[in-house]
């Protein structure tokens, strides 16, 4: 195995080892399978029945319900009675909390239980302890202890298990050696997993969870370096982004975490955790998967990888010089792309964040405004905003008045080629490997490497764009070639939805490996017909009516950088998916504190349904609004409660009120 996969360059399965779940078999090359959470009460029986058929009529090959406690794995037994006497076999899986009893029970019920070792039988208090090596270890023999009748259960009935660790709610004893890290959720996992084969246990999937794009990725890939590393052989794993939110956000941040390793044959099963109604999530979760059912080995003439230089475990982003803004150490910039509007009036950059004021003669910007605008061959006659540059080709270039607003876009030949340039900025486009390259295209990046002046755009025509893109990189970090870079991705999906996961798994893998300098996304003219003509996403939403596809792409941009970690121009929600224990309206509450925060730029807020996860799930955010009993919410800053059982009907408005304390608020404009 080379590092986490089997290849960077050609697309391949890693190899796992098949588990069975009722009739269902995953891992070992299976297709990859769908499974979302109910929301209803558990002790609701036919609320609970009647929403996994709704799961499973929208695909659901798994269902999991939460049994928090004794009497809902005990309820567990009518829910699957009903669910199997109306003609529905699809496998439950049950949520278990903090309860090892609930587990024993429901893993005699139902085909598949899910533990998360942090806050199964190990403690999560938010205490900073030191633990000796002999403390460490008498607190892994009670694990043991405490674990092993359950995996004798599972072992006994056939049922399969979760190991599901989640980065918010390690547990103190892991905290306390490996810290916060991808590195504490793999050995928080491992721990388990060695408990489990002891007993030569196996049916085992396991995941790696985390809100932060970023963390959750890096700790898959050591998560599998470490079982090839132990066992010589790895379990199927689970892939998710938890607690992702709803609407784009949330389809985006889902996105650039399970793409980046779907990309790389990493994953067996994907639950796509959003603030929407269950069945909601399956379509999305579709999306995603289907882009690899088809694919096949990517062409042979990307050259295989033998030597990754970069660190596929940490975030680095990589060295670059500046030219103008883009580079360095500036955050990314984005490219909006209206090349295809055949004319372009001031009105036409509202859809890229810019409004002009024609009374007061003035642009109104916002904080997702674009840096630049690529405008093909129109030429624009009009005052530009002071912070938006145009990118134009050649010809239209020459021709232009303000050239230091105006800046060319060539092809590598055309670019060493050329006999005239800007002597401050030109973005030079090289197709990465792709079907349509010229052989010249890569061996002219010796003539142009560390060109002050030039800021390469990177795309591929080859059908497994983003790893000939990837090695595109490698090769300019091989070739100390430091020249930024824009990453170009072209859609030619329908949907909404398609397009969201397109762009979002296409760019934000590179993102998330520390590769890339600005973003430009745009759609193959057939998909920009169909999606001017207006397209719905799986939530229903329309982008019809009000919405531009430069709007669209626009926002998605400016998401995609959100999600990554890498510019932050807006508001962040960490959001859970309602469930069986959730204490409030979950969607209805968030969409109420979105209204009021939206504004509040760079500031994370964590909406969590109730008090056994929330605390640990939100452990990323700046501020926590966590139902804690029926009509109560408490308020965190951080980790630390602020406000404890408030009455929900104020809630908001003592959130607020937080916020203005910490100097976290500013009045919306």
């Amino acid at each position: 195995m080379q590092l986490y996969c089997n290849s960077l360059t050609q697309y391949s399965r890693l190899k796992t080892r098949e588990v069975k779940i009722g009739d269902l078999l995953l891992g070992n090359g299976h297709p990859i399978r769908l499974q979302t959470m109910t929301t209803t009460d558990t002790m609701d029986t036919l609320a609970t029945v009647e929403q996994s058929i709704r799961c499973i009529e929208a695909g659901a090959e798994l269902v999991r319900i939460t049994a928090p406690s004794k009497k809902e794995a005990e309820n567990l037994l009518n829910i699957k009675n009903e669910l199997r006497k109306r003609g529905y076999n699809t496998p439950l899986i049950a949520d278990i909390h903090f309860t090892p009893n609930a587990a024993e029970i429901a893993a005699r019920i139902i085909e598949k239980v899910r533990v998360n070792p942090g806050n199964y039988v190990d403690k999560k208090k938010f205490e900073q302890i030191d633990y000796t090596d002999a403390e460490y270890l008498e607190e892994i023999e009670r694990i043991r202890e405490r674990f092993t009748p359950l995996v004798k259960i599972c072992k006994e009935y056939g049922t399969a298990m979760r190991i599901g660790t989640n980065h918010g709610s390690l547990s103190d004893r892991i905290m306390s050696r490996y810290g916060d890290t991808p590195m504490g959720m793999v050995e928080s996992a491992m721990e388990f997993l060695r408990i489990a084969r002891a007993e030569t246990y196996h049916n085992i999937v396991l995941s790696m969870k985390a809100s932060n794009p970023q963390v959750m990725v890096q700790a898959y890939r050591l998560l599998i370096q470490q079982m090839d590393a132990e066992f010589g052989e790895c379990y199927p794993l689970h892939l998710g982004v938890t607690e992702a939110g709803d609407g784009e956000d949330g389809r985006v941040k889902s996105a650039a975490g399970i793409g980046t390793l779907l990309e790389d044959g990493i994953g067996d099963t994907v639950r796509v955790s959003l603030t929407e109604d269950p069945e909601f999530e399956i379509p999305v979760c579709r999306d995603i998967v289907k882009r690899y059912t088809t694919r096949a080995s990517a062409a042979a003439h990307i050259p295989p990888a033998d030597k990754i230089p970069y660190s596929p475990f940490t975030y680095k982003r990589r060295e670059t010089f500046a030219v103008k803004n883009i580079g360095g150490k500036q955050v990314p910039v984005v490219v909006a792309d209206l090349g295809k509007l055949q004319k372009i009036a001031p009105k036409d950059l509202e859809s890229i964040g810019y409004k002009y004021d024609e009374a007061l003669d003035k642009w109104n910007i916002s904080d997702a405004a674009a840096d630049y605008v690529f405008t093909g061959n129109v030429e624009l006659d009009f005052a530009l905003p002071g912070t938006l540059s145009v990118i134009t080709y050649p010809a239209t270039w020459a021709l232009a008045a303000g050239k230091e607003k105006h800046f060319p876009i060539f092809d590598i030949t055309g670019y060493v080629n050329a006999e005239r340039k800007s002597d401050v900025l030109n973005f030079v486009m090289i197709d990465c490997y792709g079907d349509a390259t010229s052989i010249n295209d890569h061996t002219h990046l010796d003539e142009i490497a560390n060109d002050p002046t030039v800021v390469l755009c990177l795309s591929s025509t080859d059908q497994h764009a983003m790893p000939a893109v990837r090695r595109m990189f490698m090769e300019l970090v091989n070739r100390a070639i430091q020249n930024p870079v824009v990453l170009i991705t072209d859609s030619n999906w329908q949907t909404t939805d398609e397009h969201l996961i397109h762009y979002s798994t296409e760019c934000g893998a590179l993102f998330l490996d520390g590769f890339g300098d600005g973003i430009c996304l745009g759609m193959t003219t057939q998909s920009y017909k169909m999606q001017s003509a207006g397209t719905q996403d799986t939530s229903g939403r329309n982008y019809s009516s009000n919405t531009t596809v430069e709007q669209f792409i626009n926002s998605t941009a400016f998401s995609i950088l959100q999600a990554t970690r890498t510019r932050i121009s807006k508001t962040e929600y960490i959001s859970c998916p309602s469930c069986g224990r959730t204490l409030f309206d979950l969607q209805e509450t968030t969409a109420k504190i979105r209204s009021v925060t939206h504004h509040l730029k760079g500031v994370k807020i964590a909406i969590m349904g109730c008090i056994v996860n929330g605390p640990g799930e939100m452990a990323d955010a700046d501020f926590g609004y966590v139902g804690s009993g029926v009509g109560k919410i408490t308020l965190y800053k951080g980790k630390d409660i602020m406000k404890r059982n408030i009455d929900s009907e104020i809630a908001v408005d003592e959130l607020i009120n937080l916020l203005k304390e910490n100097e976290a608020w500013v009045e919306p404009a």
